[in-house]
């Protein structure tokens, strides 16, 4: 009888020992890693955000409290920097440079993680009976020991990437994500049996969150396909480069989950500020953006449309395409190469981050009014599942790609799976 192609894939990853043992590296990193978060599971959260994608540790005050993020953030900077700074920029475009830029980000790393164990340190010190001796003391131990703690994480992330499967640092922020499904799933379930949650209440929210989930797949995956012509080219020794015709991908959600946690970060400023300056004015303003108002999702739509093509533009350099097409002699058929190709990439990129901001918008704010309206005891985030969408498509082209250059079929019919606008069979 024949396999499916899931399960002939899963027999072929079995049968390629260099990926069989790069999925076994990353699942022991992985579990050393989350190990404090899996020992601790189903306790509540002291900062919502960054405690999810910490996988609770912060909550939890583990010594892998602060987890990956004070690496993100520091990537995140870097990325940034790049753009900003023309030295950084030259120096991410060679391999000895990029070397150096990966240095830099292990050091910003250090930083925030000082500072961001400072101000737990000063926050835990804070609360009434959380800690003996509160003092000096306490709260350099304290950053000593979340630093070393970030640290470690950032090596482990660092090692699955070079060693394991995808990318560490998305890795193990999925696992964390993942992990805390499964309490709410419980929970929602005896809610259903005491009758705290109806039965049809239920199986609208699960029709909904397959067609949410549907939905995020179709968006991560889609791309504009913008058609390239490279003619024949006489290369070294007389040997002849066909003529050939190829694509460039055009992601609609290019900027991904990050407009969505920039515009959650900007929206807490009127709070902190009415509370750290005691200003009427800024208490009454900020009283009229709590999470609730409809000022509150306004501005929060307002922000995700505008940090989507603030990020686009980051991370999307269309000047930089219009070079490389000009040296292999390429053109966009019906554009001059140069300056108009690049305006018209940014043209096309322009019209297709509006859409991308629109569903961005729609998935961090429908399922708030979802929990809302039906009262489950657990937040079907939209963040959380951009996360976990985009990482299980990388993580499974990857593995595509591992299969099919050994003569194997991957997980999807005829082994071809397309994403992002290119088949992970193909090159990248």
């Amino acid at each position: 009888m024949a396999q499916s192609a899931p399960a002939a894939a899963v027999s072929n990853i079995y049968n390629t020992p260099e990926l069989r043992d790069k999925i076994v590296f990353t699942f022991i990193c992985l579990v050393v890693a989350l190990t404090d978060f899996f020992a601790n599971k189903g306790q509540g959260g002291l900062l919502g955000l960054y405690d999810l994608f910490v996988g609770g540790g912060l909550s939890h005050a583990t010594v892998f409290a602060l987890g990956i993020m004070p690496y993100i953030s520091a990537s995140i900077f870097m990325q940034i920097a790049g753009v900003v700074i023309p030295t950084v920029e030259k120096m991410q475009k060679d391999e000895e440079g990029r070397k150096r830029v990966t240095q830099w980000t292990r050091y910003v790393t250090v930083v925030l993680a000082v500072v961001q164990g400072w101000g737990f340190a000063l926050f835990t010190s804070s609360l009434e009976n959380a800690v003996i001796n509160p003092g000096f003391g306490f709260k350099l131990q304290m950053v000593l020991v979340l630093t070393t703690g970030a640290m470690f994480v950032m090596w482990l992330g660092e090692q699955i990437t070079e060693r394991g499967l995808g990318n560490g640092a998305s890795l193990i922020i999925f696992f964390s994500i993942v992990e805390r499904f499964w309490p709410g799933i419980i929970s929602t379930l005896g809610f259903v049996k005491t009758q705290a949650v109806g039965p049809f209440s239920l199986v609208v929210l699960g029709i909904i969150m397959v067609g949410v989930v549907a939905g995020t797949i179709a968006i991560t995956m889609a791309a504009r396909r913008v058609m390239i012509q490279i003619p024949q080219r006489t290369m070294a020794r007389g040997r002849q480069r066909e003529a050939a015709k190829n694509f460039i991908p055009l992601r609609v959600n290019a900027a991904g989950v990050m407009p969505i946690i920039f515009a959650s970060s900007v929206i807490v400023v009127p709070g902190a500020i009415a509370q750290f300056s005691g200003n009427e004015t800024a208490r009454i303003f900020s009283e009229h953006v709590q999470p609730g108002t409809w000022l509150y999702y306004l501005f929060q739509a307002v922000l995700i449309v505008f940090f989507t093509y603030f990020y686009t533009s980051i991370i999307f350099n269309p000047v930089d395409i219009s070079e490389n097409l000009k040296k292999q002699g390429g053109f966009i058929p019906g554009v001059k190469p140069g300056a108009r190709t690049a305006e018209y990439i940014d043209h096309v990129v322009s019209r297709i981050t509006f859409p991308g901001a629109l569903f961005l918008t729609f998935i961090a704010l429908l399922p708030t009014f979802i929990v809302d309206s039906i009262n489950v005891p657990f937040r079907f985030g939209g963040t959380s599942l951009l996360i976990v969408v985009g990482v299980a498509l990388d993580t499974m082209a990857q593995v595509n790609q591992h299969l099919l250059l050994r003569k194997y079929d991957g997980f999807m019919k005829k082994g071809r799976v397309r994403f992002r606008g290119r088949t992970a069979g193909g090159s990248y």
